[in-house]
């Protein structure tokens, strides 16, 4: 009797072992797949991030910041691009505080004052600006540079209002 006791709890141990072999092969079977597709998909993305941080690179390049010359050039004249940025983009933002129309923009606002929106630093002489009275909007390019007294002197090269 004692003997058909150890025997079945034998055979129990054994077919215990059998059933826990087999559920943990799943468990591990399925922890591979879902590993793998983690894995394609971190794969996935960072190709995506890295096709995205050479378009930035590739934009960045027509840029004040992005452009080491146009800094080793103002560096050299002993000026931080930064600084230059916020310098020129206050002095810009602050005529259109002015009564009327700013002044860098050659055309009267029709419908109001015109006022600059938006400025972007192309380089370390030029800079491309978005302007608008509220109906009627526009672009122009602004060159910038800094004369012997170190004073920033602004020059409207070129501009265009978009047909409305």
């Amino acid at each position: 009797m004692r003997n058909k006791i150890f025997l079945y709890l034998f055979i129990f141990a054994v077919l215990f072992i059998i059933f826990q072999y087999m559920n943990e092969k799943k468990i591990f079977e399925a922890q591979g797949i879902k590993i793998e597709r983690t894995e394609a998909k971190l794969q996935k993305e960072t190709d995506s991030l890295g096709v995205l941080q050479d378009q930035i690179r590739n934009l960045n390049y027509f840029t004040l910041q992005g452009n080491e010359n146009a800094m080793t050039y103002l560096e050299k004249m002993g000026y931080e691009a930064a600084e230059v940025e916020a310098m020129v983009s206050d002095q810009i933002y602050d005529s259109n505080l002015t009564k009327g129309n700013n002044s860098l923009i050659p055309f009267e606002g029709m419908n109001g004052d015109m006022k600059i929106n938006k400025l972007k630093f192309l380089n370390h002489k030029w800079i491309q600006a978005d302007f608008t009275d509220g109906k009627y909007w526009g672009e122009m390019i602004i060159a910038y540079s800094f004369d012997e007294n170190k004073e920033l002197k602004l020059k409207t090269l070129a501009s265009f209002l978009y047909p409305n």
